[in-house]
């Protein structure tokens, strides 16, 4: 095996030496609300469960979005392997309460990622040995991806996507990041833009492939069935339409065209859903008093004309209400957010102009008919009634599996028997590394 790069040795020497800056940082952030006992427990890798039996495979992703994405992968990889077990890590807390509401199975398991000393690193590895890691979109942790292929784990880079202001970021760390992602065995790029940015920090051109965005496998969100059906019986013939994830500005917007279709159809309800689910009595100030909020106890929306979701992991239930969503991100300039949630729950979607995250696909939805942009208020409510009079809510999923997407799984299969081949290696003690 090759000399480690000195810009890996020299970052695990600093982060190994910071860390009692790590631990008060967690800390402070634990105090912030950001974290909890349990989730620091699991970054410090303290009473970590059992390793389950067979041929594990890790993802890691940063939030909810891209975890529920890389769920769907994981997924689809199952129907294949039915016999594997799956390791989730993610960084915001939220994502593991998002996680568990979905059901996923036994066989998979939520963790969130270790704090990237070597040594806690090196913990984390020696209790999980994956036999297949994955990271999903940019959430490039050094030591975790080095300890991973100074082992022989096979790890792929999926769903990356680099903007060309992001990639300018990173060109101070090329040292750094070069051997990361010379090392990694495939690395499936949103687009072509990216794979040029990655190939400029020193990604291998063989090893790439422009495979668009997985956050189109996402599973259909999950919901309590006994909720849907009280929403459903309270509702009766009410009309339902959705704003998703919204950010300031956005509801505004939402509550404009709100009031327009208001006319003619008064007892239209609108459901908002902040990304923020702590801005949620803010939103509520911006509606008619008495608005009620989800998190204050109001579990049904009586006879308001609007409704604060401000909680977390119930998309799945508001989606299954309603026919139309706004999803947010897109007025606002944050780039947009996952129309495919909406979308594979029967929903069409409106959506602004600042796409930037998923270009190629609402351009792909658009001409299928299954988005359709909205510049306005009055763009907006014209858009909902069309659609309502026509009843065209979408009846299919977006994105069926496809011959790429079954290339792609049939490349990690392919990864697993070498895999699990090494896991007796990487148990033996000179494979065991708890220092830089």
């Amino acid at each position: 095996m090759n000399p480690r790069p000195l810009a890996l040795r020299l970052y695990g020497w600093l982060f190994e030496a910071l860390t009692p800056l790590w631990h008060g940082w967690m800390n402070k952030r634990m105090r912030r609300g950001k974290e909890t006992l349990a989730s620091l427990d699991q970054r410090w890798m303290r009473n970590p469960p059992p390793r389950p039996e067979g041929t594990l495979v890790w993802g890691h992703a940063v939030g909810v979005g891209e975890a529920l994405a890389l769920a769907g992968l994981l997924k689809r990889l199952q129907k294949q392997r039915p016999d594997l077990h799956f390791l989730i890590t993610t960084t915001a807390r939220t994502s593991g309460q998002v996680l568990a509401k979905q059901q996923l199975g036994p066989q998979f398991t939520h963790w969130f990622a270790p704090v990237d000393t070597p040594s806690n690193v090196a913990r984390f590895l020696n209790h999980w040995q994956p036999d297949l890691a994955l990271w999903c979109e940019m959430d490039l942790w050094p030591s975790l991806i080095d300890a991973t292929a100074q082992r022989g784990t096979p790890h792929v880079l999926v769903n990356a996507r680099l903007s060309a202001a992001a990639a300018a970021k990173r060109r101070w760390g090329r040292a750094l990041y070069a051997p990361l992602l010379a090392g990694f065995d495939a690395i499936w790029a949103q687009n072509a833009e990216t794979t040029q940015h990655l190939q400029a920090l020193g990604a291998l051109p063989q090893h790439m492939a422009i495979t668009g965005t997985i956050k189109a496998m996402v599973p259909p969100l999950a919901a309590d069935p006994s909720e849907v059906a009280a929403w459903r019986e309270a509702l009766g013939t009410r009309r339902v339409w959705v704003l998703a994830s919204s950010h300031p500005g956005e509801e505004e917007l939402a509550l404009a065209a709100h009031q327009l279709l208001r006319d003619p159809h008064p007892d239209v309800l609108l459901i908002l859903a902040p990304r923020d689910a702590g801005r949620g009595a803010k939103v509520a100030a911006l509606c008619e008093p008495d608005t009620p909020l989800r998190s204050q106890g109001a579990l049904l929306p009586g006879s308001a004309a609007c409704y604060v979701a401000d909680t977390m992991g119930e998309l799945g239930l508001w989606y299954r209400l309603s026919q139309v969503a706004m999803v947010g991100g897109s007025w606002a300039p944050v780039g947009g957010h996952n129309p495919y949630e909406a979308i594979n729950l029967g929903n069409t979607v409106l959506h602004g102009p600042n796409v930037a995250n998923f270009s190629e696909s609402y351009a792909d939805l658009d001409a299928q008919g299954l988005s359709r942009l909205a510049l306005c208020a009055e763009q907006l409510a014209a858009t909902v009634a069309e659609l309502w009079a026509a009843d065209s809510g979408n009846s299919t999923s977006a994105h069926a599996p496809n011959e790429r997407d079954a290339a792609h799984i049939q490349q990690l299969l392919r990864l697993l028997p070498a895999a699990s081949t090494a896991t007796a290696a990487r148990q033996a003690p000179s494979q065991v590394n708890e220092v830089p």
